[in-house]
């Protein structure tokens, strides 16, 4: 524990390099994303768009020192939004090349969401010691 403590920064930089890279994708690529959307849901495309522009927004975010907690915030409730369309894609068996579409995979999958939601919820705490 130790170790992440000590490269919480180094963490912020990947976790916000990975949201923006793929707030990128649902703009470049939006098809895939449409077909994870619930039917539900109205407007499949602009929800990509809009979600892929606040994962965009709240990785840039965590970057900014003085806006990186209200960003952090920001990409928690959005990892909570999105975590219907992970749903939708298990239950509904949605397959999306080249993502695996196993059970197995699945089954990884959906509890990763919870590891991106804490892994956002820790930018939203003020660090107690430098590094923390």
């Amino acid at each position: 524990m130790e170790y992440i403590k000590k490269n919480k920064e180094l963490l912020r930089v990947i976790l916000a390099v990975c949201i923006i890279g793929v707030g990128i994708a649902h703009f470049a690529i939006p098809t895939p994303f449409v077909k994870l959307v619930p039917l539900q849901l109205p407007y499949p495309l602009e929800l990509v768009y809009i979600s892929g522009f606040f994962e965009i927004l709240g990785g840039i975010g965590l970057l900014v020192p003085p806006v990186s907690h209200a960003a952090a915030w920001g990409l928690l409730t959005l990892f909570i939004f999105v975590f219907p369309a992970n749903i939708n894609m298990a239950v509904n068996n949605i397959n999306l090349d080249p993502i695996p579409n196993s059970p197995w995979f699945q089954a990884v999958r959906l509890p990763f969401q919870a590891v991106l939601i804490a892994w956002a919820w820790w930018y939203t705490r003020p660090s107690k010691i430098p590094g923390d």
